[in-house]
């Protein structure tokens, strides 16, 4: 959150933009529109088409992917382009989408991805190869399977929709200014002061890269990293075509739905009467943004503007056969033209917006393509005026990553590997390839030698579920489709049913923890949190981070373990930023420890490990390493002490994720491996194992322990998302406080528990929720409850009573389910509170 003054004598913050693609004068658009006038947008290349990605661009809009936000951003600029014209010509051409299934494995994935459409509230509908054919007469039909008709999908006319908002932009007071190269960037105290250019300075309250993929050119003149790697895309023209010949209006270009043809990394779009097409087919070709030529320099060197690059015959040769495969046409005429276009892509494949802690004012909205500019604009707009966008965020902001993610060799290797993967067949579990491992915690060795099988996240591997448990009793399983077995092992069962049963180890060491010092620690997050944490030393606390508005930015676990000393359980690198900004004196160092007004934040994750030690034999296991008393009566329920087991100094708080007895230990990084040693040779009497984060899901939605950024984000609150015991109304002011009181606690959606009624039936997450046969709602988080022989399933829904039915759409198919009470395992607390 920005508070900028505005400049004196006026009521609008300066604004330097650098970029007038299509994000930037998105941006411009999207900041007059809501009173922000002073705004100023630089760019080094002519106007109106500057030669970034967005004078290339194809211009193509699908809407719908597994990411609700991007799907959110993708609306919104399909609406906003409808509504813009220029020289009377539409800004967007709805001709639709379809995305083709030549091969089993795409066809149902198209299903899957009808069944986000559902949930996000996009129209699709799911075709016949019949229907493909009618839809696109040029195909042949033989080839496909059937394909996912979007009606509402199409082509935006990328430098129309940049004049148009440029224009209107001018209108309320902006500046654009072609031909201007930025040098630098000027900072004091820690606040972004001016923008420099080859022909001036600009003073700037608000500077924001939208430079697209010169970004990590503009980051590094203000001291910052932006994560994206600049890669070449090859597309191409074909000639005239006899078949095309007074089809389509010249001025329209196109009449034909957009066209994936995803099983061969290949899409088209009509020009007129060519044939456009691009391949993400070919191998990564990686783009040095600081080698990338200016406007002047490009067309000097021949090159149409600097984002288009020289066509490489030998990387489109196997395309071309792919597309005549499926076009027969094609192979009666040849490519007349093509070029090898630059954009950009992050680490994970998302957009990298929001303004930079550690120079004020500094905003990124880069790694943006065209199909989600005007959302962004929005969303960023929002953010810089209000305080935060309307849309959860938190999937591309800018903290997201950690510092091991932010390396050039990170950003290089993962960037490429998303580019490989545009159009692949992913399952939501799977991991990148490469560079793996990266993190890993003290007990890796131990858990390589129980055969552990990791998945990756955050950079951490982690164990999934452990082969040396692969004889144990799993109890009675139905069997899995293809699909949901993928990154599964019956083995999660058996660890459940240990867990449940005697005593297993989870390594929870990727938890973030933070440390909060200081005589002034207290105030500061009774302040910033909603539930009380004026306890004395030894409390644990359950709370939240909420937002101005009362959303859910994070929830915590606070340990008081002295009077000035508190050690908190977060999420992610964006709660430190959070707590950094919010400190006393704003915290303006890059350094991950904040030291003002009498409070110190420090990130200790990577110093520290943990393990999680549960299950009903878990006071048999510890209790014998220690003189301390963890009995219940001697070491209550979300307690913390700190003490000793055998050698190792431990932080022990009785705390438990997956409804069972135990206890999370925490010791330093270079004793984590005795610790393990000590409690695995401790509990070999009580029949000890290892366990995986698969058996740890299926636990803790048992028992219905919500995970930030899957079952609630920012756009929720906290009584809508289950979670209202962690507000205390009854105390102080905090943060969100005024919010809550304005909406009060009677919700109109709820997350919801769901159990699936055939005990054979699974899903996964993110799929619609039908209510009498409308979708309604969507899943967050699923995974099968061992303990209760059905699927759990958590979705947001309006308010539906306990009983009601409900459909799960499943690759097309319904899934029935019932709302239930929760706790679904343990109502009474009895295991946890022994």
């Amino acid at each position: 959150m920005s508070s900028t003054p505005g400049t004196p004598g006026t009521s609008s913050p300066r604004v330097v933009v650098i970029g007038a693609g299509i994000v930037g004068c998105s941006l411009a658009d999207e900041l007059t529109a809501r009173g922000w006038t002073d705004v100023t947008v630089l760019e080094q290349g002519p106007l109106p088409a500057p030669g970034g990605s967005t004078s290339h661009a194809p211009g193509l809009v699908f809407q719908t992917g597994p990411s609700k936000t991007l799907t959110e951003f993708a609306r919104y600029t399909v609406e906003k382009f409808n509504t813009l014209e220029v020289d009377g010509l539409s800004c967007f051409n709805p001709v639709g989408g379809l995305e083709l299934a030549t091969t089993p494995e795409r066809w149902a994935d198209l299903h899957r991805k009808a069944g986000y459409a559902a949930s996000w509230g996009v129209r699709g509908e799911l075709v016949s190869a019949a229907r493909c054919k009618e839809l696109w007469p040029l195909i042949d039909e033989s080839a496909v399977l059937g394909g996912f008709h979007t009606p509402d999908d199409g082509l935006a006319r990328a430098l129309l929709a940049s004049r148009a908002q440029m224009e209107r932009a001018r209108e309320r007071g902006a500046t654009f200014l072609d031909r201007h190269t930025v040098t630098g960037i000027e900072q004091e105290d820690g606040r972004v002061t001016a923008v420099v250019t080859d022909r001036g300075t600009f003073p700037a309250d608000h500077v924001v890269s939208a430079a697209g993929f010169w970004g990590p050119v503009i980051g590094r003149m203000a001291g910052v990293d932006v994560p994206l790697l600049p890669l070449a895309h090859q597309y191409a023209k074909t000639r005239p075509m006899a078949e095309l010949e007074g089809a389509n209006d010249p001025r329209t270009e196109a009449s034909k739905p957009i066209l994936r043809f995803q099983d061969r990394d290949l899409y088209f779009r009509e020009h007129t009467d060519r044939i456009g097409i691009g391949s993400y087919a070919h191998k990564p070709l990686p783009v040095d943004p600081f080698k990338i030529l200016d406007y002047d320099e490009a067309r000097a060197g021949d090159l149409d503007m600097p984002s288009s690059l020289p066509f490489t015959e030998e990387d489109w040769a196997p395309s071309w056969e792919d597309c005549r495969w499926l076009i027969p046409a094609l192979r009666e005429t040849e490519i007349e033209e093509g070029f090898n276009g630059v954009f950009s892509f992050t680490p994970d494949g998302m957009p990298v917006l929001g303004e930079y802690r550690a120079l004020r004012g500094f905003w990124l909205a880069e790694a943006v393509w065209v199909t989600h500019s005007a959302g962004v604009a929005k969303a960023v707009a929002e953010w810089m005026v209000d305080g935060r966008p309307s849309v959860d965020v938190h999937e591309c902001d800018l903290t997201r990553f950690e510092d091991a993610q932010r390396s050039p060799a990170y950003v290089r290797d993962r960037g490429a590997q998303q580019f490989v993967e545009v159009y692949d067949v992913l399952h939501p579990l799977q991991p990148a390839e490469q560079p793996r491992p990266l993190r890993v915690s003290p007990f890796h060795a131990r858990q390589e030698q129980l055969g552990a099988y990791f998945l990756e996240g955050g950079g951490w591997e982690r164990p999934h579920w452990y082969e040396a448990n692969a004889d144990l009793p799993t109890g009675e399983l139905p069997e899995r489709d293809a699909w949901s077995a993928r990154y599964w092992s019956p083995i999660a069962a058996a660890e459940a049913k240990a867990t449940r049963e005697k005593v297993a180890l989870y390594d929870m060491t990727p938890l973030r923890r933070l440390e909060v010092t200081g005589p002034g620690a207290l105030d500061f997050l009774q302040r910033m949190t909603s539930n009380n944490l004026a306890k004395k030393p030894g409390a644990v606390t359950y709370t939240l981070l909420l937002n101005e508005a009362g959303g859910i930015r994070s929830d915590l676990t606070v340990a008081r373990l002295a009077p000035d000393l508190f050690q908190i359980g977060a999420n992610s690198p964006a709660d430190l930023d959070w707590l950094t900004r919010h400190a006393p004196g704003g915290g303006t160092s890059r350094s991950s420890k904040a030291e003002s007004g009498g409070v110190q934040i420090r990130d200790i994750t990577s110093g520290t490990c943990c393990i999680g030690v549960w299950g009903p034999l878990a006071r048999d296991l510890v209790q014998p390493l220690t003189r301390d008393d963890f009995s219940h009566e001697g070491f209550g329920y979300f307690r913390a002490k700190q003490t000793y087991l055998g050698h190792v100094p431990v932080t022990a708080m009785r705390l438990s994720y997956v409804g069972e007895l135990g206890w999370e230990l925490y010791t330093t990084a270079d004793l984590g491996l005795r610790l393990w040693d000590t409690l695995w040779e401790a509990g070999r009497e009580h029949g000890v194992i290892a366990a995986g984060r698969s058996a740890f899901n299926s636990l803790r939605l048992e028992k219905g322990y919500r995970s930030w950024g899957h079952d609630m984000t920012e756009e929720h609150d906290p009584y809508e998302a289950g979670v209202g015991f962690a507000v205390r109304m009854d105390r102080g002011d905090f943060l969100g406080k005024a919010a809550l009181e304005r909406k009060g606690e009677q919700p109109a959606r709820r997350l919801t528990p769901l159990l699936l009624d055939d005990p054979a039936a699974v899903v996964l997450g993110k799929e619609p929720v039908h209510v009498e046969g409308v979708p309604a709602g969507y899943v967050t988080s699923a995974s099968y409850g061992y303990t209760l022989g059905r699927c759990v399933a958590y979705a947001w829904l309006p308010p539906l009573a306990t009983g009601t039915g409900v459909h799960i759409e499943f690759f097309g198919e319904k899934v029935s389910a019932t709302v239930a009470e929760e706790p679904l395992f343990d109502p009474e607390m009895s295991r946890i509170r022994r």
